[in-house]
This record gives structure tokens, sequence and C-alpha cells, in this order.
């Protein structure tokens, strides 16, 4: 009877589960890339918290340098728009927190306000604008905005930006990614075992 040689290693199915395995492996790294950035990130705004109140920036800020969490103070000369985001009130309810985008002066960039928090999407407009101070927040139209210690009449404080509300969930999602490759280079290896030993003429497999 003759031997059989050692299992054959199928080549294109290995080349795609290493290439699938090395893409996992990336994207862990990536992760752990990110998380360290983000945990830089989170500690500048933590020390900017802590510093002195600032007057809201009335000339065009760099979009790395942005004044985020610190307490601030500023003047809206006029309401020129209202809009409503998905925000909490300082108890944690969830509705709409309203902002007010002012003009601050002949020139500059302007300021928007979160004057206030409600369930209903349109109260708040009563409100026409002067002295305010809060915690700047970062703002998805104007890049920051000035979250106000107080209300507008009808509406309820919104709750502050806090850095301890930053997601920082990168370091478990590199973990996961570390876990699908381990789990598919084991798939892989209990498939390579159940594959039929190669007869020693039989040519390997591509």
């Amino acid at each position: 009877m003759s031997a059989l040689a050692p299992r054959r290693l199928p080549l294109v199915p290995t080349i795609v589960v290493g290439l699938a395995v090395a893409t996992m492996i990336g994207l862990g790294i990536w992760q752990l890339q990110r998380a360290q950035w983000k945990e830089a990130l989170i500690a500048r705004y933590a020390q900017a918290s802590k510093l002195p109140p600032i007057a809201f920036p009335t000339i065009p800020t760099d979009s790395k340098n942005l004044p985020l969490y610190r307490y601030a103070t500023g003047n809206c000369l006029e309401v020129v728009g209202r809009r409503t985001v998905a925000g909490t009130n300082k108890g944690g309810e969830p509705g709409f927190a309203h902002v007010a985008d002012c003009r601050t002066g002949a020139e500059g960039p302007g300021m928007a306000v979160v004057i206030g928090w409600s369930k209903n999407p349109t109260a708040g407009a009563s409100w026409r604008g002067g002295p305010v101070s809060g915690i700047i927040g970062p703002d998805a139209v104007s890049r920051m905005h000035l979250v106000a210690d107080g209300a507008s009449a009808g509406l309820e404080p919104a709750a502050p930006p806090s850095v301890t509300s930053i997601p920082n969930n990168h370091r478990s999602y590199a973990v996961q990614w570390f876990l699908f490759a381990g789990v598919a280079l084991v798939i892989y290896l209990i498939a390579l075992r159940r594959l039929p030993p190669r007869k020693p003429d039989e040519p390997a497999a591509s």
C-alpha cells in the first residue's frame, strides 16, 4: 500500500484567508492608534475645562484650535437663524436643544448659542439675543456653540457639554478585530485538518 502525502494546502483559499486576517489585524492596530489619539484629545479638553473664562471668539478660529469645553461669554447682537438638534436637559432627559445663530458684529464668524432645551421643537422663539455665558461645545453646523448657563423663556437649561460624554470605544473595537482575526484563522486551520490527505502522485490543489 502506498503512503499518503501530507494534506493539501489550497493556494487560493489560503491567500484569501491570509489577506482577510491581515486586514483585520491592521484594523485592530488602527483602532489602537485612534484610541491613543482620542485619549490625548480628551485630556486636552479636560484641561481646557479648568482654564479661566474667555470671550467667545469673534474672529475665525482654526478647526484644530477650537476652544472647546472652555467657559466663555459672548454677546448675540441679533438672531439671524434658529434650529433644533437632539439634546438633553440637565437631568439627562432627551428632547430638543434650541440653537440660535447670532450676528456678533459687522464682520466675523458670528456665534451659535444653545438657549435651552424642551420637548417642543418650536419653543424658544421669543429670545432676541443679548449677553450670554456658558460652556463651548462642538457644533455640526458652525463647528462650535455656546451652551448657555440659563434658558430662554419657555425652555429649560440644556445639559452643558462634558468630556465624560465623549465616547472612546476604540480599544474595545481593536480587541474585536483581533478576535475576528483569531477566529478566522482557527476556523481555517480546522477546515484544513478535515481535508483528505493527498496521494503521492496527486498534484497540489490550487
